[in-house]
């Protein structure tokens, strides 16, 4: 690939996903693109970039390459601190009189960060002693694989890190060979859904009390970081947070939000509350 090509893939991801691929990443897409063209026989990365870009066969083809591009490894509580700030969100929000919760778990690759969201919160209402309360978790991700994955809910020991013993046992079943399965009661809280973030505009999802964005906007410039931001933010429910990861955006501020006051996190609180609009 030379640097022609590169840019023109460069481009490419940037125009249909948002990805922005440094040039110190050329040798990773190559790899990956490699991956994908010898499995179709396929030698030139030319003839390669024309075929994905041209009508029917084309866009199913895109739909191929995206789950060779788009795999993030991730674990379970993979940031506590930020899980920790969820927790203590959901205790004062749990208090009022409001009906089911929403959650969102953005970018939530092999479904570990949706499902430890569901664990706090029902840690949350058990600590509430409201066992009994609704909630669901809306969970979304560009890669169809990594969807599939994330309803199986099958995971290895090594992606249960965060968790502390007492989790796992209560949480997840073990399997033959090092395996684990999310509990049912965890599983069926959880929606996971395909949406390419560049779409967000028309996802239908709203008045949300949680957003949980991490590991996901740095792959971004950042001017698409701030007005990805900006949309999510719009997505919450008045006195709603919205939790990103620590550091991937500093010089950004929205007029609807308010800072988290946690230096372990980067969080943000909706202006206002439920009970005004009442």
């Amino acid at each position: 690939m030379d640097g022609a090509q590169f840019r023109q893939w460069q481009a490419l991801l940037e125009q249909r996903t948002g990805v922005c691929v440094s040039q110190q990443r050329q040798a990773y897409l190559q790899t990956s693109l490699g991956a994908r063209m010898r499995e179709l026989g396929i030698g030139d990365y030319q003839a390669y970039y024309e075929h994905i870009t041209a009508g029917i066969d084309g866009a199913l083809e895109w739909s191929a390459l995206i789950e060779w591009l788009t795999v993030r490894e991730t674990s379970f509580m993979r940031h506590r601190a930020s899980y920790d700030c969820v927790a203590q969100f959901l205790a004062g929000r749990l208090s009022g009189s409001r009906g089911p919760l929403q959650l969102w778990s953005v970018g939530c690759a092999s479904g570990e960060e949706a499902y430890s969201l569901a664990i706090i919160m029902e840690q949350a209402l058990a600590q509430a002693g409201q066992d009994r309360r609704d909630y669901g978790i809306w969970a979304s991700d560009i890669s169809q694989r990594a969807l599939d994955q994330a309803r199986l809910g099958h995971y290895a020991a090594g992606r249960l890190g965060g968790l502390t013993g007492a989790e796992v046992e209560q949480w997840l079943q073990p399997l033959q060979g090092g395996q684990y399965r999310v509990a049912p009661a965890l599983r069926d809280r959880v929606c996971f859904t395909r949406l390419n973030i560049l779409e967000l505009a028309q996802a239908p999802i709203r008045d949300l009390d949680i957003i949980f964005c991490q590991n996901l906007l740095i792959y971004f410039r950042r001017w698409r970081r701030r007005n990805l931001l900006n949309q999510l933010a719009l997505r919450l429910a008045p006195g709603g947070m919205l939790v990103i990861g620590p550091g991937e955006i500093m010089d950004w501020n929205n007029p609807l939000l308010e800072p988290v006051a946690d230096d372990r996190v980067q969080a943000y609180r909706r202006r206002g509350s439920m009970e005004c609009l009442e």
